[in-house]
């Protein structure tokens, strides 16, 4: 049966594919009525919407907007044009539209509530605001389209406001008629057919302004000239609108059914809040007589971009919100267009039944996002045939890109209505053919043919041209490039690889798929050639004339390999494989890393892991080679698979960003810069597919490891490479197994050195605890030492960290700690052996910056003789018998011992150099003999052998400190007493010239502070201690006695004085002052010395305060004459005194017989008698 005859309707008949809301001619409008398919998504929505415009009718309410949401495709456009059909309810063909939706409405109950919508009298505003709307959109245009379409409706001039208000104005007046007659009969052309030119006929408009409105000339010109405002506000339209409303009456129902407003709007919210105010003035002031009902591709939640109450004030005023998808429509192409006959429906049937498992076989698309696929049971395909399911899914999806990509296709109107027309020209076109026949999906490239930009139909006619004329082109090839541009922006839900692009051209049950295949790889390949497409891995893609330039520019760009290699290995080493080291167990090994013959990072010198690329000369050696080269070079050689194109895509990424890097971007014109940006974004892709490529090709790459072939089965690169690795270690490392007792950190190591690790006893030669790699670091160091060679730590780490061996330093560390705590070896540092039990030899085994200061050398134990004697000795030395008898014990203990020795010794002498204490050179020879002995602390048997050689020096030694030692034990404090007394009475002794007792006590200090050994004595001194203090303070008290008396004299004298002369009451208090201070620091003083020059002081000053106040004095008598003579009696001759200080009169003596009494007297009377010869009188100060 043909196609052709198996549809119920004409498939040639015309079914007004593409229904513009402007569309209103009888013959449409009844195919629209007629042919309508209510889907179930349809029926809810009509139901939400009758219930709530239903109950407005009977109460009155504010919630009067409608936003009819829905993705491209979905139909929203045309359910808001049916709805103002029913609406309206207008006569078409002799049929209320309501009435063609008789049978549609299955539901009695909704069909009923649409009645009474459709029964009140209704007017509705249907047009498309992205086409009425102002070119120059300002935040009040949504205002002005409103306005425009009113005011139309009503009759008047809406695109110009100024107009439309006169006319208004004309018509409240009761007088159009009139104005259209007198325009008509001055102007001679009807006002309706030239007011969009009313600027032209400035004469004309105000004479007729004048006649009929009575304006005057000069008010009717400055109204043509502009002087009227021709601004309108959201309020006065409103007004307007509920003028009109109310003046038809009260049930009567105004509709602003607008299309487009989500894609009008955008995501500019001062157009969103112009609507908002719109549709919620008219709401509140109109309550439920006039709806505004709104389409857009987006819910109003995600084109609302406004925040705050206006948000919710939006959603509010839109209370009815309607949301439709693409679900139903291929419900409506199979009922409008693809209905069949039961005669065709049969066949169809029968024909899957017999061929399922075929067409099942025929539409399994590769790795598809979308849910797309072939036939599920014989209904689909009988109401389907002669399309294939998948393409109702993924013509929306090209329809919909094409649309949003191109400025052409944005004409393109979509929804069923162009789904319709691409079925029913597909359709069309297989109509001659058989119930075997399918539609290729490239058939559909015709229905959007003619809404494509030039660029794009120059490219597909170029081809076309080529086909036609044989030119190296193939009509199938044109076939295909029609399909590659259709797929060309939905590449993300089915990638156009050659399996996809060929299920896509099938267009018959009985195709061999194979063939299919291997025909359409062919067409791609001469596309390709002539770079009509670009391939970007296993993806092609269509190119335009703009693209292929740059394909060519970009195939032409030149990258060297060595740049793809490094990009390799960035991706194997940096993200594939990015460790540094390989974890075999406790161990991690450093390896090189290698790509071809490029070092990747630095070399470690161990193990190596090379990638071998199909850029290397190395990619198609023998095996032998590999063999050779991998036991050669203890390396793993991984032979990358060539199945998949990781080296291609890769060049082809950086010819890509090479060619882009090289032209100046922001100077080329828009559409090459979009281009460009599109190639960075494919370029990032090959990057990102190269990488899975080459984690392939490592999954199937050939391995040769350490001299071996290896097969290795792995689910991913990473455990590839770690087997490869695995095994290198394995068969280069041969003797890593010596070591089987681990040790983790410094504490271990101590605990061996201290013999507290619990090591458990093993048999010998099973090779436990770590015997074989103890004998094979033993045995080398005796090779060493054979040879006379010098061996640091640090050549001990980097042998046996190196190949074969491979140990950790820590394991390294502990071994040799091993071989030093069973006395096998030493470690000297700095020449000197280290004991076991120094704080750093842990780090002289480890630190890296001390190992190779460290050197290992064979211990050469001490005689048994020698041992023997040392322990005899100290035993007799130190007075003990705890003395260690093994070789470290005792060594340790010797350089402890004499250690600790030295350091005491210099402390004494430390003190003697603050004080001459006896016996000082006893103490420097044992200092000396003490460091003569640890001299020798870097070989243990010198050491041993010196401390015996100075065996009895040491004893004599031991034996002379004694009475030092009790000296500075108990002693000490006693003798810096009597030292520190003695210099104290040495600078003062001269007072106790005739203290007989005194200077004896002094005397026996001095001899016991002299003796070069007065141990035995110094418990004498401090009974002379006591006698000496006694002596001093008895004298302290009688010289601070004498002080004193001479304090109360001095005062007693100076305030006689002060009684004979004049105004001398500051200089008494200043004196007393003075000898008060003198009295308190006489009491105070512990000082013979302090005492004398006190008295010294206090008479210098008494004679300096005398001399003033005498003075003063003399100038009393001068004021006053008649105290001194009789009026007029001769002038006296002055007298002449001489002042004597008592302390030269009377001198410090202790006197102790009458004789000495009188001796004394007998003095004063003589110097007196002496001094009064040669003046008149003596004052004694």
């Amino acid at each position: 049966m043909k196609i052709q005859n198996m549809f119920q309707k004409d498939i040639n008949r015309d079914i007004n594919g593409v229904i513009k809301v402007s569309q209103n001619d009888d013959n449409s409008l009844r195919q629209e009525l007629s042919e309508y398919i209510i889907t179930k998504e349809l029926r809810r929505h009509f139901r939400t919407f009758f219930d709530n415009y239903s109950k407005a009718i009977d109460y009155p309410t504010d919630k009067i907007g409608v936003w009819i949401s829905g993705f491209f495709g979905s139909g929203k456009s045309h359910f808001l044009k049916i709805l103002s059909y029913l609406l309206e309810n207008k006569e078409v063909c002799g049929k209320e539209a309501m009435d063609y939706f008789k049978d549609k409405f299955d539901d009695p109950m909704m069909y009923a509530t649409a009645v009474k919508c459709v029964s009140v009298p209704t007017e509705s505003i249907l047009f498309n605001i992205d086409i009425e709307g102002p070119i120059t959109k300002d935040k009040t245009a949504v205002l002005r389209v409103f306005a425009k379409m009113f005011y139309n409706h009503c009759g008047f001039y809406g695109d110009d406001l100024k107009i439309a208000k006169l006319e208004r104005f004309i018509e409240k007046q009761g007088k159009t008629e009139q104005f259209l007659a007198a325009f008509e009969e001055i102007n001679g052309a009807p006002w309706v057919e030239t007011r969009d030119s009313f600027a032209f006929f400035e004469d004309d408009i105000v004479e007729v302004l004048q006649s009929v409105l009575g304006m005057s000339e000069q008010a009717a010109q400055n109204w043509f000239n502009g002087e009227e405002t021709n601004e309108l506000s959201i309020a006065q339209l409103v007004a307007d609108i509920k003028e009109y409303v109310d003046g038809k009456g009260k049930n009567f129902r105004l509709l602003f059914m607008v299309d487009e407003v989500g894609q009008y709007i955008g995501d500019d919210g001062d157009l969103m809040i112009n609507l908002q105010s719109l549709v919620e003035e008219i709401g509140t002031r109109c309550m439920g007589k006039v709806w505004v009902m709104v389409t857009s591709q987006e819910a109003i939640d995600s084109v609302v971009h406004i925040s705050g109450d206006d948000f919710s004030k939006i959603q509010g005023r839109f209370n009815t919100r309607l949301s439709l998808s693409s679900s139903s429509v291929d419900e409506v192409i199979k009922k409008r267009v693809l209905a069949k006959t039961e005669e065709a429906d049969q066949l169809l049937r029968m024909v899957y039944d017999k061929e399922h498992a075929v067409l099942k076989n025929l539409y399994i698309f590769n790795n598809p996002v979308l849910d797309i696929k072939g036939f599920t049971d014989a209904a689909e395909f009988s109401d389907t045939f002669p399309f294939v399911p998948y393409q109702f899914i993924i013509i929306q999806k090209v329809l919909a890109e094409i649309r949003k990509h191109g400025n052409s296709g944005k004409h393109l109107s979509g929804g069923e209505r162009s789904m319709l027309s691409g079925f029913q020209e597909a359709a069309q076109k297989v109509q001659d053919k058989d119930e075997n026949a399918l539609v290729p999906f490239h058939l559909f490239y015709d229905t959007v043919h003619t809404f494509l930009e030039s660029a794009i139909r120059r490219v597909i006619d170029r081809c076309q041209n080529a086909a036609d004329h044989h030119d190296g082109l193939e009509q199938q090839d044109v076939n295909v490039l029609k399909l590659l541009y259709l797929v060309r922006y939905i590449d993300n839900d089915i990638k156009p690889n050659i399996d996809n692009i060929s299920i896509l051209m099938i267009d018959d049950i009985r195709t061999d798929k194979i063939a299919l295949r291997k025909s359409v790889t062919e067409s791609l390949e001469r596309l390709l050639s002539q770079n009509y497409i670009s391939r970007n891995g296993d993806t092609y893609a269509f190119l335009t004339d703009e693209e292929q330039d740059i394909a060519i520019d970009i195939r032409n760009t030149v990258v060297d390999s060595a740049q793809v290699t490094a990009s390799i290995a960035q991706t194997v080493f940096g993200e594939i494989y990015p460790a540094k080291k390989f974890k075999y167990g406790k161990y991690d090994f450093a390896y090189d890393q290698y790509v071809d013959e490029t070092l990747n990072g630095s070399a470690s010198g161990g193990m190596r892991l090379r990638i071998v690329t199909i850029a290397s000369d190395y990619y198609g050696a023998p095996d032998p080679r590999l063999i050779m080269d991998s036991q050669v070079n203890n390396e793993a050689i991984v032979v990358l698979s060539n199945e998949t194109p990781y080296f291609e895509e890769l060049e082809q990424a950086m010819k890509i960003r090479k060619y882009v890097k090289q032209k100046n971007v922001s100077q080329l014109p828009e559409s090459i810069q979009d281009i460009i940006r599109k190639r960075q974004q494919e370029a990032r892709r090959l990057e990102e597919r190269a990488r899975g490529y080459i984690e392939k090709a490592i999954v199937d790459a050939k391995v040769v490891v350490h001299g071996e072939v290896m097969d290795i089965k792995a689910g991913n690169a990473k455990d590839k490479l770690d087997a490869a690795l695995n095994g290198l270690v394995e068969s280069v490392y041969s003797k890593l197994s010596m070591v089987n007792k681990f040790v983790e950190s410094d504490a271990d190591i101590l605990a061996i050195l201290n013999g507290t690790d619990n090591e458990q006893g093993a048999f010998a030669g099973t090779g436990s605890n770590n015997e074989d790699a103890l004998n094979e670091i033993s045995q080398w160091l005796e090779l060493q030492n054979a040879k006379m060679l010098t061996t640091s730590m640090g050549d001990v780490q980097r042998r046996y960290s190196a190949i074969p061996y491979g140990w950790r330093e820590i394991d390294i560390a502990a071994l040799v700690a091993r071989l030093i705590a069973q006395q096998k070896i030493s470690i000297k540092y700095g020449g000197a052996i280290v004991g076991k039990d120094e704080r750093r030899l842990v780090d002289y085994l480890r630190k890296r910056s001390e190992i190779d200061k460290a050197i290992v050398t064979r211990r050469i134990a001490p005689s048994e003789d020698l041992m023997r004697k040392s322990i005899n000795f100290l035993r007799d030395y130190l007075g003990a018998m705890d003395i260690p008898s093994d070789e470290d014990g005792l060594i340790r203990f010797v350089l402890t011992t004499f250690e600790e020795k030295e350091k005491h010794y210099n402390e004494l002498l430390q003190a003697y150099k603050q004080v001459r204490y006896p016996e000082r050179e006893v103490v420097e020879t044992a200092r000396n003999l003490a460091a003569d002995v640890l001299s020798q602390r870097k070989d243990n048997v010198a050491l041993l052998s010196r401390m015996v050689q100075k065996q009895d020096d040491l004893l004599d030694s031991i034996e002379d400190m004694e009475g030092v030692e009790l000296f500075f034990k108990s002693q000490r404090p006693v003798y810096d007493e009597a030292r520190r007394q003695m210099e104290k009475i040495s600078k003062e002794r001269d007072y106790f010239a005739t203290d007989a007792g005194a200077q004896d006590v002094f005397r026996q200090i001095s001899t016991i502070l002299a003796m070069p050994k007065p141990y035995n004595r110094i418990g004498e001194l401090p009974e002379l201690i006591h006698k000496a203090k006694a002596a001093y303070n008895n004298l302290l008290d009688i010289k601070r006695d004498e002080v004193l008396e001479n304090v109360r004299q001095c005062m007693q004298d100076v305030h006689q004085l002060a009684s004979e002369a004049n105004d001398a009451t500051a200089l008494l208090r200043q004196a007393d002052d003075y000898f008060v201070g003198k009295r308190e620091a006489a009491k105070e003083a512990s000082s013979l010395t302090e005492l004398d020059a006190m008295v010294t002081q206090l008479l210098n000053y008494k004679e300096n305060i005398c001399r003033r106040m005498e003075v003063l004095a003399a100038d009393n008598h001068q004021a006053h004459p008649e105290l001194g003579a009789t009026t007029g009696s001769p002038a006296s001759k002055p007298k002449k005194i001489t002042s004597v200080r008592r302390y030269d009169l009377c001198s410090v003596k202790r006197l102790q017989s009458k004789e000495d009494i009188d001796k004394y007297v007998e003095g004063i009377r003589d110097k007196l008698m002496k001094t009064l010869e040669s003046c008149d009188g003596i004052q004694i100060s």
